[in-house]
């Protein structure tokens, strides 16, 4: 594989990890950045450089520490202590998460084909669970296989809705609803969901960066991915904006866009949100019970199937509910994470060490 293959497919693996069920059905953006109207490009902006930023820094520490799962990096920046205690609440932030994402996919199965909502979580759980059993290098050459396909589909509702809007840029501002912004600060909204995007990305990117090849190559895998997802938070937020009194109370206000334009383009976005969805529940469900057990041991396929029928019988408290409460809460936790990076960053600088270890 070259190098810039390499780098390529880590990138991928990244926005595949983090364009779960908020991002792809467009809440996520909605709630961050869209409700900040003319400010949401810049809280967007401040949010990209942070993850393109980290996600090159992580993958670097993986890679210098032949990191098979979180725990080494955490160790690395906090040391034992203060680490554990960071590992076990990011831990539970991301089994959280993933029973988020398996909300999220009854909802996408049930808006978009009118399944039961039990019915296709279940579907997604089984299909989570199957590739939980392959090796690690397929299980990243999945979460990236549906990266260039939803920057497709994201770009054709962006660049739609830019010449057919029905919400002019100059009046975005009028149709912001305050309430459902995290914390009323666009600028302290782009840093937490920064820390938040992160943080769903931080154990998968160690282990990625852990599994390859070279640390110029793992950096540059995760710079890559930290720049697409800045492209596509822009597109993303560009639509939400141009009909924003339609989208503003909707579950699923991505959907409504490609339904806007044409059926088929709703029914492709319905196809790859529930693939980024499985993208990011394998990469978060492989980080929790990767940290527990030997991959692919007998009691990793225990607890990965017990952690699934658990997450699967939670997931009913719904989708929306769950993102407005958890998702501000993981932002910090990713913050810390961020905080402990720039301090290793610096350090090494001030010492003039080239090396993570």
């Amino acid at each position: 594989m070259s190098k810039n293959t390499e780098a390529i497919k880590i990138g991928s693996a990244y926005v595949g990890v983090v364009v779960g069920a908020g991002f792809s059905t467009g809440q996520e953006v909605l709630k961050f950045f869209t409700n900040y109207g003319t400010y949401s490009y810049l809280a967007i902006l401040i949010s990209g450089l942070m993850l393109a930023f980290f996600g090159r820094e992580i993958t670097k520490i993986g890679q210098g520490l032949d990191a098979d799962s979180h725990q080494s990096a955490i160790n690395y920046l906090f040391g034992e202590k203060f680490g554990k205690i960071i590992d076990y609440v990011l831990v539970f932030f991301l089994y959280a998460i993933s029973i988020i994402m398996l909300a999220g996919a009854g909802s996408a199965f049930h808006e978009s084909f009118g399944i039961p909502i039990w019915i296709g979580s279940l579907i997604m759980l089984i299909a989570v669970i199957v590739t939980l059993m392959m090796d690690f290098n397929k299980i990243v050459s999945a979460l990236g296989i549906v990266t260039p396909f939803l920057i497709v589909t994201v770009t054709i509702i962006a660049v739609y809705f830019f010449f057919n809007g029905q919400v002019p840029f100059s009046e975005v501002n009028q149709y912001i609803d305050e309430d459902i912004q995290p914390s009323n600060l666009w600028w302290w909204d782009g840093i937490l969901y920064g820390g938040l995007a992160f943080s769903t990305a931080f154990s998968m990117l160690t282990a990625i960066g852990g599994d390859s090849s070279r640390k110029v190559i793992a950096g540059r895998g995760g710079t890559i991915g930290g720049i697409v997802l800045l492209i596509l938070l822009l597109m993303v937020n560009s639509g939400l904006l141009s009909e924003l009194t339609v989208v503003k109370d909707s579950a699923i206000p991505s959907l409504v866009l490609g339904r806007m334009i044409h059926p088929a383009i709703g029914i492709v976005l319905s196809l790859i949100m529930l693939t980024v969805i499985y993208n990011t529940i394998v990469g978060l469900m492989y980080s929790f019970v990767a940290r527990f057990t030997e991959p692919y041991s007998k009691k990793y396929v225990t607890l990965l199937i017990i952690a699934m029928m658990i997450g699967y019988f939670l997931s009913f408290i719904g989708f929306v509910d769950l993102v407005g409460k958890l998702y501000p809460a993981m932002g910090y936790i990713g913050l810390i994470l961020c905080l402990g990076i720039l301090v290793k960053y610096f350090s090494r600088k001030r010492l003039g060490k080239k090396h993570i270890v």
